[in-house]
């Protein structure tokens, strides 16, 4: 599990900061993430190694679309009360870029599953099959959530 940790953690939390936009809290999600996994798999380490990285993002992006859920009930609900910030990560100054700025401005204003898919895409580069595996759906929707996604983030990203 060490050594699945040291090669997945970082790539786990650029992930997540990517859906959910404070790095505190993607790491607190893959942390996780990462002992869910520990203790479902009884000797400290999964049944299918290679099946371990899909694992671990599915199990990510499911803790990440979950506290999204329990942002927008919160947000909606009680207007006044903002999420906490965290404290800047070391990949700051890289997202303070104004062209990486506008770009993830855009990816948040897509719909969730769209965004998740082009994030898994371009960003963690994966598969169709792979990003169907982590999503739970078929390689055809990911198709299309990606095709839509793209579609929908040229106009956002034309805008000043």
């Amino acid at each position: 599990m060490v050594d699945l940790y040291r090669a997945e953690y970082r790539s786990l939390v650029r992930l997540a900061t990517m859906l959910v936009d404070e790095r505190g809290l993607a790491e607190e999600l893959v942390q996780d993430a990462f002992v869910a996994a520990a203790r479902t798999s009884g000797a400290g380490s999964l049944r299918d190694p290679a099946a371990a990285p899909a694992y671990l993002r599915s199990a990510v992006m499911n803790r990440a679309r979950s506290h999204l859920r329990k942002r927008r009930v919160r947000r909606r609900h009680l207007r006044s009360v903002e999420p906490p910030r965290s404290a800047p990560g070391a990949d700051d100054p890289v997202l303070r870029a104004d062209s990486t700025r506008r770009m993830v401005a855009a990816l948040r204003r897509l719909p969730l599953r769209q965004r998740e898919v082009l994030v898994l895409r371009y960003y963690a580069d994966l598969s169709e099959a792979e990003i169907a595996e982590t999503l739970g759906i078929g390689t055809g929707s990911v198709k299309t959530h990606a095709h839509r996604g793209l579609a929908a983030l040229e106009p956002l990203l034309d805008q000043p």
